[in-house]
């Protein structure tokens, strides 16, 4: 199967979410290692997602294998602020810097191919791999949503973080 590519390095390619990889995005989502991290969203959320015009739902795949070793959720393409909200990623093979990667492709494809403004997120307080990571590729830090989110018993804060298009241009002609 001939699969389209929205947005690629010589790593990693973004494609549409379809039906058919559902499963699997259920899959890496409730696994141990990322479930801590992420809200969980039910099959039907997933479906929605996949077909609102308003957001890009893509699976995350190596080139030029297309093995899918991830996919992330991006809101906001109708957004008349230019604003795009990064909702979600998640990498099921980790340790390769696919993760790394993956946020390249997010940015290029925000600010080059979408044309938006401002690309931000919301990490939680305890995903300390993931701050770094937004940290080192130029996101930076807003402000805080304290105990914002019920994980179990406990209540988690996100840390709000940002990048500009003038910020990711600039660090793009270095």
């Amino acid at each position: 199967m001939s699969e389209i590519w929205i947005v690629r390095s010589n790593v990693l390619a973004f494609r549409p979410t379809m039906d058919t990889d559902l499963g699997r995005v259920l899959t890496m989502e409730r696994d141990q290692e990322n479930r801590q991290y992420i809200r969980q969203w039910s099959l039907e959320k997933h479906q929605a997602a996949i077909t609102d015009p308003d957001i890009a739902h893509f699976i995350i795949e190596t080139v030029p294998e297309k093995r899918m070793v991830g996919y992330v959720i991006l809101i906001g393409l109708e957004n008349p602020d230019q604003s795009i909200e990064f909702k979600r990623i998640v990498i099921a093979d980790k340790g390769h810097g696919h993760g790394r990667q993956a946020v390249q492709l997010i940015k290029k494809y925000t600010f080059e191919m979408l044309n938006k403004h401002r690309l931000w997120l919301e990490v939680m307080d305890h995903n300390h791999r993931a701050f770094e990571l937004y940290r080192s590729v130029g996101f930076i830090t807003e402000g805080t949503h304290r105990e914002a989110v019920k994980q179990g018993d406990v209540y988690t804060s996100l840390h709000v973080m940002s990048i500009l298009a003038a910020e990711y241009f600039q660090k793009s002609m270095k």
